[in-house]
């Protein structure tokens, strides 16, 4: 089994999306500031954003002191440590934060999983995962891996988040050790501390070597061919093959790259390249209207009748593009992005 690290002996790893700024304060606010455990925090945030704003928050409402992660820092109990804006957070089994421009998972950087698996990997059962909200089903794998290596799931009450896809989500995959409402973790958190987490698992394989990609240790063939089959679907981020993956109950894909989705995620981001996809012929049909339109009004006998008869073609073009993406497809609410 995988050496664990030593000079911390639990660690708290906590993902949200949307509402996740709330929902952060509501459970920071309930820690003592001797807290004994590190806290590490993958909020979904823009690549552009500073994520400033939710640090500062969270400094100002909580006793524990809040910061960035920074590459090579070595964690320390009572600290919380905020993933920067598009990079992964992850954690080496020596205890040092690894924040990487990794492949996106999920179609986020940072993302929940990569820091969820890398816990559970470097603290096994001493790894506790809190899944708050947020959208689409980023974190499910991720507590997954933390079940299988021995560690405990939290999950916030669906009926309790602002956004419960991501709680519904995982609920429908595991079982938790908890599923309560946000003002109930703190007391959780101080008994489980309090007490022995449970007994030590090996680390699985897979997990292992999903947390080596995700490092970019690995990034070959028979890495992913290990973790799964080929399958006749490519990668939206790359357009490299997707495997999909054997292990866990939920259907997931991998790239020999690095990217990473859950079928909802890989749904939602096919869906919105088609959109692009569809808008970009929309503009071409668009300006070959205008041109054919130009030519049989400047050009006089068969030439401006057939460019006329074709401008008209591409008007048909143009309405029915527009109709598919004006239309309201109630099947597909789930499809849009975070």
């Amino acid at each position: 089994m995988k050496t664990l690290v030593k000079n911390v002996e639990q660690i708290v790893v906590v993902g949200t999306s949307a509402g996740g700024m709330k929902a952060l304060k509501a459970l920071v606010e309930q820690l003592p500031e001797n807290f004994p455990a590190p806290l590490l925090i993958v909020q979904h945030i823009s690549a552009d954003a500073s994520g400033d704003a939710l640090l500062n928050e969270l400094n100002k409402i909580g006793k524990l002191k809040c910061i960035h992660a920074k590459e090579g820092e070595r964690v320390k109990s009572g600290y919380i440590y905020l993933a920067p804006s598009d990079h992964h957070l992850m954690i080496e089994k020596d205890g040092n934060l690894l924040v990487t421009k990794g492949a996106q998972e999920n179609r986020s950087r940072p993302a929940i999983d990569p820091l969820f698996r890398s816990a559970a990997v470097s603290f096994g059962n001493n790894t506790i995962g809190i899944l708050l909200t947020g959208y689409l089903d980023d974190g499910t794998s991720g507590l997954i891996a933390i079940q299988r290596c021995g560690g405990t799931c939290i999950i916030q009450d669906p009926t309790d988040a602002d956004y419960p896809d991501m709680p519904n989500n995982a609920l429908n995959q595991l079982k938790p050790d908890y599923c309560i409402p946000i003002a109930e973790m703190g007391g959780a958190l101080s008994q489980l501390m309090a007490n022995n987490l449970g007994k030590a698992h090996p680390i699985p394989d897979d997990i292992l070597k999903e947390v080596k990609i995700a490092e970019r240790v690995l990034s070959d063939l028979p890495s992913v061919n290990s973790l799964g089959e080929q399958v006749p679907f490519n990668c939206p981020g790359c357009g490299g093959v997707l495997w999909k993956m054997d292990k866990g109950p939920g259907m997931r894909y991998r790239c020999h790259t690095g990217h990473a989705y859950t079928a909802e995620t890989l749904l939602a981001e096919q869906t919105m390249k088609i959109e692009e996809t569809m808008w970009t012929a929309l503009r071409m049909f668009e300006e070959r209207r205008n041109l054919l339109t130009t030519i049989g009004k400047e050009q006089k006998g068969a030439t401006a009748r057939s460019a006329t008869e074709r401008a008209k073609m591409s008007q048909v073009h143009i309405d029915r593009i527009r109709a598919i993406l004006l239309a309201d497809d109630k099947s597909s609410i789930s499809d849009s992005p975070v």
